[in-house]
C-alpha cells in the first residue's frame, strides 16, 4: 500500500511525454484504470492511450445537478468527482463469496480464492485518497479481514493528481481530506499548462518515472503548480463545522428536522451508491435451473433500502425519517465509535447526485443552530441508531 511521500525533489513531465507513463504502465503488467467520457459523465474505466482522457473537458455541480462542458484549454484532469468511486475495483457491486455443488455423497463446499488484478489508478483525488484509508480501516484494520480486498488492495498502484479547481459541492477542507494529496499514493501530479510536476511518495512510484524523459522541476514550475493547487481551495465555499458532531447528533434523534428531510428524501439509495466509503451489503442464494449449483453472491446495498434492517422480528427502520438518520448520524457520528474517523470525506458526491438535491452540510448544520434535545432512547417511530 502506498505510504507518505519521500523526501525527493520533484520532477517535471512534459505533456508530450505523457503516455509514456501509461506505456510503462502497461509494460509493468498493470491493468490503467482512469477518468474518461461515457454517458456524458466522467467515469473510471481501463484506459490504454491518453487520447482516451476527458482532455478540454470539466464539470459543473450543485445539489440535484451535474453537467459536463468545454474548457477554454485542454488540460486532462480540469474536472473534480463524477459519479463513479474507485470503491467498485476493490469492493465490487457482486462478489461470489461462496458456492455449494452438489457431488454423488452430498455437497462440497467452496470459498472461491480472490483473483487479484494488478491495478493502477490514475487520477486519484485527495478526498479519494482519503476514503481508500478509511476503507482499509473496515475491511482489513479489524479481527475479521475481507479477503477480495485485501488481495487486490495489494496489487494496487495510486497515482494521484491534485485538483485544481472544485465544485460548488466540495468541502474536503472541512473533513481536513484535501484538496491537496499528501500521503496514500505512490506518484502524485499537479497538472500545469505545459506538463506536469511529479511527486514520488514510494519505491514503487519512483521505478515508474525512472526511465521516463524527465527533468527535475524548476522553481517557476513548482511555484505555478502550487498557485494552480492554491486556486481549488479558494473556490471552496461550501463547509461543514465538524467540532463535536458525534454528540451534536447522537444527542439530538428526535430533533424535528429528521423528519422534514424525510419529505424529501426518496429513499432512493443514490448517496449511498455514489459515496466512496458506503460499505453495506447483503448475501443471496442463488441457485442454477437444475438445482445442483448455489453460489452465495455478495451484493451492494444501502440503508436506505427498507428490507434492509429487516430482522426476524420485522423491519426496524421503516419509516424515511427512520432511515435518513441511521445514514447521517452513522455517516458523521458512529462511524468514528467504530473505525476511529468519520466516513465523511467532503466529496460532495452525495449532495450532487441526489436527485432532489439534499445537502448533508445543510442537514447538519440545521441540527447544529437549534439547542440540543436530551439524548433519544427509543420512540414510536423507530429505534435510535
Amino acid at each position: 500500500m502506498a505510504q507518505p511521500a519521500l523526501s525527493m525533489n520533484p520532477v517535471f513531465l512534459s505533456k508530450d511525454a505523457f503516455q509514456s507513463l501509461l506505456d510503462g504502465l502497461h509494460t509493468a503488467g498493470y491493468t490503467v484504470l482512469g477518468p474518461t467520457l461515457s454517458q456524458n459523465a466522467i467515469v473510471y474505466d481501463e484506459i490504454r492511450r491518453i487520447e482516451e482522457l476527458p482532455r478540454g473537458w470539466t464539470d459543473s455541480q450543485e445539489p440535484g445537478k451535474y453537467r459536463l462542458h468545454k474548457r477554454d484549454d485542454d488540460a486532462y484532469f480540469g474536472f473534480v468527482v463524477g459519479p463513479h468511486s474507485w470503491k467498485k475495483y476493490l469492493f465490487p457491486p457482486v462478489t461470489t463469496v461462496g458456492s455449494s455443488t452438489r457431488v454423488e455423497l452430498g455437497w462440497k463446499l467452496d470459498t472461491p480464492k480472490p483473483q487479484p488484478r494488478k491495478l493502477a489508478f490514475l487520477g486519484v483525488r485527495a478526498c479519494e485518497l482519503a476514503a481508500l484509508a478509511v476503507q482499509d480501516r473496515v475491511f482489513t484494520g479489524g479481527p475479521y479481514v475481507d479477503p477480495h480486498y485485501q488481495t487486490q488492495r495489494e496489487n494496487l498502484l495510486l497515482i494521484a493528481v491534485n485538483c485544481t479547481q472544485a465544485a460548488s459541492t466540495c468541502f474536503c477542507t472541512s473533513m481536513n481530506t484535501g484538496p491537496r494529496c499528501t500521503s496514500g499514493f505512490d506518484l502524485g501530479l499537479t497538472e500545469l499548462d505545459d506538463g506536469f510536476v511529479l511527486e514520488v511518495a514510494t519505491p514503487l512510484g519512483e521505478s515508474l518515472i525512472s526511465p521516463l524523459k524527465t527533468t527535475p522541476a524548476l522553481p517557476e514550475q513548482l511555484t505555478r503548480a502550487e498557485q494552480a493547487r492554491a486556486g481549488a481551495v479558494k473556490q471552496i465555499s461550501k463547509s461543514m463545522e465538524t467540532d463535536g458532531i458525534r454528540d451534536l447528533l447522537l444527542n439530538n434523534l428526535n430533533h424535528p428536522r429528521w423528519k422534514e428531510v424525510a419529505q424529501r428524501c426518496l429513499s432512493c439509495a443514490n448517496c449511498t451508491m455514489v459515496c466512496p466509503t458506503c460499505f453495506c451489503s447483503t448475501v443471496t442464494e442463488v441457485v442454477d435451473l437444475q438445482g445442483d449449483q448455489v453460489d452465495r453472491v455478495r451484493r451492494w446495498d444501502s440503508c436506505f433500502n427498507i428490507d434492509f434492517s429487516y430482522t426476524n422480528g420485522g423491519t426496524v427502520r421503516k419509516t424515511i425519517h427512520d432511515r435518513y438518520r441511521q445514514w447521517m448520524t452513522h455517516k458523521l457520528a458512529t462511524w468514528h465509535d467504530q473505525f476511529g474517523s468519520s466516513g465523511c470525506v467532503g466529496c460532495g458526491r452525495c449532495i450532487t447526485w441526489c436527485p432532489v438535491g439534499i445537502d448533508i452540510t445543510v442537514e447538519a448544520a440545521a441540527i447544529r443552530q437549534s439547542i440540543p434535545l436530551p439524548m433519544a432512547e427509543e420512540t414510536s417511530e423507530g429505534t435510535q441508531p
